[in-house]
């Protein structure tokens, strides 16, 4: 097949005064020659955004002539030495995991990252998360237990029902997830997270308001101050600051749950009483936000581990009959779509915060120490009888070395929580990933990312297979050489 190429829009001047050159020229030879000389290194010089250089890539214009200039050919002919890739190629672009990413010579817009929104995050992901952020096991559960602690006095001056306690803890838990706790004050962060819930849940407060009652929970009445006081205004752009990223933390996925309707259900079907048992389940159903079972399991989960571990200690310290809640005529698990291994895992999460921090919890100070601590060993017995790992969904790294043969398989549970992978690294040493660094997104306070654009999603299908559909327009460049001699007439 022959292609035939046009060079009026490389220098449509040019070559017209080429053609004017020719052997019918009246000009002199000298003059002549110094003219197409200056013509030749003119055309040379093809603009990069010609169209001809946008087809062909780089182009050598190189005049061949005979032996001698007096040759009688009224041609002259061009060489072009072109590089061209498949029309389905990209230009180069690195392939990102998205799809691809351009580089400083690519063309076309960026296809995006994807983020998913993640509803449950397993035990593993999350020491993993804090890991990578540098936090040590004593501050993590300080600033957790500090943060909660500060919602639930805050909710409870404005008079907010729990559900939106609930949807705050949740996403103070996601924020500290993603950023470091050198990045921002936990209490900054605590009303941030209860100024969203209060938009998620229809409760509506302003950000001078949650301020403002947390600023009165620390004096006394005479000086209690009004949310419009001046003294607010700089703490409520900071609050407002954070809550763009306490939504990007938690994927801008507004689902919640609630264990506390699942609680009264239980303690109804069981036909227990509901003072104490069902008072004591409640209490417990809130103390457990102060753990990360919320992000673990789910409400029925909670619920029947709240309302167990109830009966339980009931039944220890009094004669409170636990056979309609624990035993083969209990709560049926299959009905709840859970297992024993979930349930006993928010057990122990449980009894690590009773056993730890109990005067922090509602619960915690109910009960003596010595109950918890006997429990703890009755479940320690189950669990290794019925081979119940301490943590579900954990897979180990391959060819890990497990130090006193203890395992995550439930042949041994240590009545303390293990030290959370990497604590031993120095909070000033960054880490060598973040947990966002595969969506692209900054985990420092106020810093986009640009990258590109951050899309969020609930589906992960969908995300799935927008990915298939963009990967195939981003495959690796294949190229071809050649080379193809032109004719160009200089005259009639």
């Amino acid at each position: 097949m022959t292609t035939t190429y046009s060079f009026t829009d490389v220098a449509s001047p040019e070559i017209s005064r080429l053609a004017e050159l020719g052997d019918d020229s009246e000009e002199e030879p000298e003059d002549k020659e110094n003219e197409l000389s200056q013509i030749m290194s003119n055309v040379m010089q093809v603009d990069n955004e010609n169209p001809l250089r946008r087809q062909f890539g780089q182009v050598d214009l190189t005049q061949r002539t005979d032996a001698t200039r007096e040759s009688s050919s009224p041609h002259h002919v061009f060489t072009f030495s072109s590089t061209t890739s498949s029309f389905n190629m990209s230009q180069n672009r690195d392939i990102s995991q998205n799809g691809g990413a351009p580089n400083t010579n690519g063309v076309g817009p960026h296809p995006s990252y994807i983020q998913v929104a993640r509803p449950y995050i397993f035990e593993q992901s999350i020491r993993n998360s804090l890991a990578a952020l540098g936090a040590t096991e004593h501050k993590e559960d300080s600033l957790r237990l500090q943060g909660v602690q500060y919602i639930d006095s805050v909710r409870k001056a404005l008079q907010l029902p729990v559900r939106t306690f609930n949807t705050a803890v949740v996403y103070y838990h996601k924020f500290r997830l993603v950023h470091a706790d050198t990045e921002y004050m936990f209490a900054d962060a605590a009303a941030a997270a209860l100024f969203c819930a209060c938009k998620i849940e229809d409760t509506l407060k302003k950000s001078r308001e949650v301020l403002c009652a947390a600023h009165n929970l620390k004096f006394p009445s005479s000086e209690h101050l009004s949310p419009d006081d001046p003294i607010f205004e700089q703490p409520s752009k900071t609050v407002v600051g954070l809550e763009r990223l306490m939504l990007e933390s938690a994927g801008f996925d507004f689902r919640s749950r609630h264990p506390q309707e699942v609680v009264i259900k239980v303690v109804k079907e069981s036909g227990l009483p509901k003072d104490p048992l069902g008072r004591t389940a409640y209490d417990m159903s809130i103390d457990v936000y102060r753990t990360f079972a919320p992000l673990k399991q789910t409400t029925s989960t909670i619920a029947i581990a709240c309302v167990e571990l109830s009966a339980r200690l009931l039944n220890m310290s009094t004669e409170f009959n636990m056979d309609a809640i624990v035993g083969p005529q209990g709560t049926s698990l299959e009905k709840w779509s859970t297992d024993r291994g979930m349930v006993m895992e928010t057990l122990l999460d449980l009894l690590d915060l009773f056993t730890h921090h109990r005067h922090a919890t509602i619960v915690g100070p109910q009960f003596s120490m010595d109950n918890y601590i006997a429990l703890r060993i009755l479940l320690n017995k189950e669990a290794t009888a019925s081979n119940i790992p301490r943590y579900c969904n954990w897979v180990e790294p391959a060819n890990k070395s497990v130090l006193n043969g203890a395992s995550n398989g439930g042949a041994k549970h240590s009545p303390v929580s293990p030290a959370i992978p990497g604590s031993n690294m120095s909070p000033n040493s960054p880490p060598a990933m973040g947990p966002t660094t595969a969506t692209g997104a900054r985990s420092r306070v106020g810093e986009r990312g640009k990258d590109g654009t951050v899309r969020f999603m609930l589906s992960a299908e969908r995300a799935r297979g927008e990915k298939e559909i963009v990967a195939k327009f981003f495959a690796e460049d294949e190229w071809e050489e050649y080379e193809e001699e032109i004719d160009v007439p200089l005259g009639q």
